[in-house]
């Protein structure tokens, strides 16, 4: 028997599982919600994933999304420094492009199970059973955690971070405004940053990242964002002029950046559920995409030589280390010198002169074609 399990639908969970459906594995997804959704995110992506997705006929462009080359980073007093992007990327809402790869995935044989949670994931004689909400219980030989930042499954399995609470919240509106559409920005205020790009059919994603502190400080989210967003005059002018088309933002608690591994329990994490790269930095889309490639790979190989379960683990850790330890670390020193106004205006200040220095962080927190 040959059976993967891959618990989150989000992009590393899809992209292993149209590779691995590609090979003739079968696979069980499952997932909380019912496609199409929203989710928290910047919607930016690196151009270093698309050698990847048209390999496996998964490529964006039908989805027309808008193209991005330049990058602008903005003090909390709307100092400026702004740079050319090496590779390029593109902007793409998660509610078009994961439903897109759902139905790809669906279309090539994988299994789904929707508006579905696991409850508990069991390993005994080198096989897992799932117990679901639904009362159903699944076998699997191999299981992908792909189910992002923070869930109940990781308090089952007793991760380390999950018992030290994160300061951090993320809000995300999807916004219509007269605004560059080649340009990805990210504004600093007090205790946080913000990041906005345009995605497909004429809008953009609006997204920050601030404290739970900032929220409870000014009660709403609207009130946080006319006292403390809008002392920087870009984000100022955002919020300003910007059509919102949501009536709520999107919100998320618990944001951590937190060290994690990328093994647990003989589950090979992926994905934000292996660990974050800071917004800052971007490109938490890229690297979902490369983890869901290297867990899919590496469970390809397991299969062919042998199913030894101890190289299979040691292999995939040694991978996804040698793809994504240092683009995490890189992130979260970076994200030291922003939050606080003084150190964010001394690193613009700084960097303005130092564009060698903002060229070298973007190469350490962006891979390589793939």
């Amino acid at each position: 028997m040959k059976s993967v399990a891959i618990i989150g639908g989000g992009l590393a969970g899809l992209v292993a599982a149209l590779h691995l459906a590609s090979k003739g594995i079968p696979v069980t997804l499952i997932e909380k919600k019912v496609y199409p959704f929203h989710k928290v995110c910047g919607e930016y992506i690196s151009n270093e994933v698309l050698p990847y997705l048209k390999s496996l006929h998964a490529d964006p462009a039908p989805l027309q999304p808008a193209t991005i080359s330049r990058f602008m980073l903005s003090s909390p007093a709307g100092k400026t420094i702004e740079a050319a992007l090496d590779l390029g990327g593109f902007g793409l809402s998660r509610y078009t492009f994961d439903h897109y790869l759902y139905t790809l995935a669906q279309a090539r044989g994988v299994s789904f199970k929707l508006h579905t949670t696991v409850q508990e994931v069991l390993f005994a004689q080198d096989s897992f059973n799932l117990k679901l909400s639904d009362g159903e219980t699944i076998t699997a030989d191999i299981v992908l955690g792909a189910y992002g930042k923070r869930t109940n499954l990781d308090r089952q399995l007793n991760r380390p971070f999950f018992h030290h609470r994160s300061p951090y919240i993320g809000v995300k509106y999807h916004i219509q405004l007269d605004y560059p559409k080649d340009l990805i920005a990210l504004h600093n205020f007090k205790d946080g940053y913000a990041g906005i790009s345009a995605i497909e059919d004429n809008r953009y994603c609006f997204c920050y990242l601030t404290t739970r502190e900032n929220l409870k400080k000014h009660g709403t989210i609207q009130a946080m964002e006319k006292a403390v967003l809008s002392r920087n005059p870009l984000l100022r002018q955002i919020l300003n002029e910007a059509e919102f088309l949501y009536d709520q933002p999107e919100v998320i608690n618990e944001v951590s950046f937190a060290t994690k591994s990328c093994i647990e329990h003989h589950i090979l994490m992926c994905g934000d559920a292996a660990g974050m790269i800071t917004p800052l930095c971007g490109n938490g889309m890229a690297i979902a995409i490369h983890a869901g490639k290297i867990a899919a790979e590496t469970v390809l190989h397991y299969f062919e030589s042998g199913r030894n379960r101890q190289l299979l683990e040691q292999q995939y850790s040694l991978n996804w280390k040698a793809a994504f330890e240092n683009r995490l670390k890189v992130g979260r020193a970076v994200q030291h010198l922003f939050g606080s106004t003084t150190l964010s205006e001394i690193a613009v200040g700084a960097l303005k002169y130092s564009p060698a220095v903002v060229q070298a962080i973007m190469r350490n927190t962006h891979g390589q074609p793939f």
